[in-house]
Order: C-alpha cells, then structure tokens, then sequence
C-alpha cells in the first residue's frame, strides 16, 4: 500500500473567469481537505507571483520567525509584515474554485489563465508567461552551476 503524498506537485495550468474565480487543481484539494487546514495566499515578496501553503505551514513560518529573530527587531518586524499582514484565507466554493483578490491579481499580473505551479510544501500562482520565463532563466543557471543538495540521513528516517 503507497502512502499519498502531501505535497504540492506539478504545473497545472488554469483559467479565470471575469469574476477573478480560478479553480485550485484537484490534487492540490485533496491535500487541503485530507489535512483539514485552511489555505493562505499572500504577494510573494520575491518574484510577481502568488505564494500559497497551508495554515499549518503558515504557523510552523511564524514559530520559526519568533525563534529565530528578536520579537522588536526591524528584520522580523519586516517579515513578518510582508508574509502575515498580506496573507488571507481563502475557502474553495462548491466547484473547487477561489476568487482572487484584486491586489492579488495585479500583483501577479494575472488576467484569464494562472499556472499553479508546486513547490512542495508551498505553490505559486504565476501569469504563464511570467513564469515560463523565470523557469528558462533558471534551468540556463542551474545548467552553468548546478545546485548542490545536501540531505542529512537522520532526515531522511
């Protein structure tokens, strides 16, 4: 018997209505509703996308901040405004769909058509073009200097 994985895969490419509705891909569903979390969106803060995990992921982000920097530092006073003041939740309606906010949209630059796009624990939603360009960009750079993967076994257990 295979375990299922909760991970966010693939690239799935989806239309918007004029509404700004998209539909969330199924497999992406599936884990929101097994794992009975809620997803968050929020403006990536380092490409024109949209970022989009899990509540549960949002709160391990938030522990992990407070651990790792002081609580009245401007560095975490700065992160954490632009991941948690900017991040909404958001419920599918009856057909799997969410409505986009409009700063969501522009942000992205997001008009008839999103790629989700997995990340694992994450995904992101990019205007195709965007994306398709970012993705050559980075395959030439991985191309000319590889990236190096270090897996710890004790992680791996």
């Amino acid at each position: 018997m295979f375990k299922k994985s909760y991970l966010f895969l693939d690239t799935i490419i989806n239309k918007i209505d004029t509404k700004g509705r998209v539909s969330i891909p199924s497999d992406y569903r599936f884990i929101l509703e097994n794992s009975q979390v809620e997803l968050i969106l929020y403006r990536s803060f380092l490409h024109p996308c949209i970022e989009g995990c899990t509540a549960d992921l949002l709160e391990q982000m938030a522990g992990a901040i407070n651990q790792a920097l002081d609580t009245f530092s401007i560095e975490q006073d700065d992160i954490t405004s632009l991941i948690f003041a900017d991040s909404k939740i958001f419920s599918t309606d009856s057909t799997g769909r969410i409505s986009l906010t409009p700063k969501l949209l522009s942000h992205a630059q997001l008009t008839d058509t999103a790629v989700f796009v997995g990340k694992g624990k994450t995904f992101q939603i990019w205007q195709p073009h965007l994306f398709e360009t970012y993705l050559e960009k980075l395959r030439q750079k991985a191309f000319r200097n590889p990236p190096n993967l270090t897996c710890k076994m004790e992680l791996l257990k």
